[in-house]
C-alpha cells in the first residue's frame, strides 16, 4: 500500500474518532461550536507547534508571499476557520454522526477536484469521474436513508 493512501486512511480514522468525541464533548459540556473549535485549535497548536519546532529552520520566507497567502487563506481561513466552524455547527445540530462525517468529507474531494479542474492542474479521467459520481451517489443514499430522531 502506498504511504499516501495509508496516511489518508489514518486521517479519516482520526477525524471520525475525533468527531465522535468532539460531538459528545460539545453535548456534555453544553459548549457552543465556536468554543469547541477553540479548544481543538489550541491543543493542536501546542502539540504540532512543539513537534514542528525543528522543521522551521529550512523554511524560506523571501519571495514566497503567494505560497504563504495560499496557506493562510486556504488553510487558516477557509478550511481551518470556516470549514471547522461549519463542521462543529453541524455536530451540534446533528443526530447522526455518520451522516455528518460522510457529508462533510465527501464534499471535500468534490470541491478540491472542481477547483483543480477550473485551474487546469487536476487531470480528469474515467476513474476520477467514476469516483466522484460514486461520492455523489453515496451522499444521495445517505440523505434518503436518514432517520429523524424524536426529541426527548
Amino acid at each position: 500500500m502506498r504511504a499516501s493512501i495509508l496516511f489518508a486512511i489514518l486521517a479519516g480514522i482520526a477525524w471520525g474518532a475525533g468527531g465522535y468525541f468532539e460531538k459528545a464533548g460539545l453535548k456534555v459540556l453544553g459548549l457552543p461550536p465556536l468554543a469547541g473549535i477553540t479548544v481543538r485549535t489550541t491543543v493542536a497548536l501546542l502539540v504540532l507547534g512543539s513537534l514542528s519546532f525543528g522543521a522551521w529552520k529550512g523554511v524560506g520566507f523571501e519571495g514566497k508571499g503567494m505560497g504563504w497567502a495560499m496557506l493562510i487563506i486556504g488553510g487558516g481561513i477557509i478550511a481551518g476557520s470556516l470549514g471547522m466552524w461549519s463542521f462543529y455547527k453541524s455536530l451540534s445540530l446533528s443526530h447522526n454522526l455518520g451522516v455528518t462525517l460522510a457529508l462533510a468529507f465527501a464534499c471535500s474531494p468534490l470541491a478540491g477536484t472542481a477547483l483543480g479542474l477550473a485551474k487546469g492542474d487536476q487531470p480528469m479521467n474515467r476513474a476520477t469521474a467514476a469516483g466522484l459520481l460514486t461520492i455523489v451517489a453515496g451522499i444521495v443514499v445517505l440523505q434518503l436513508g436518514k432517520v429523524h430522531a424524536v426529541p426527548k
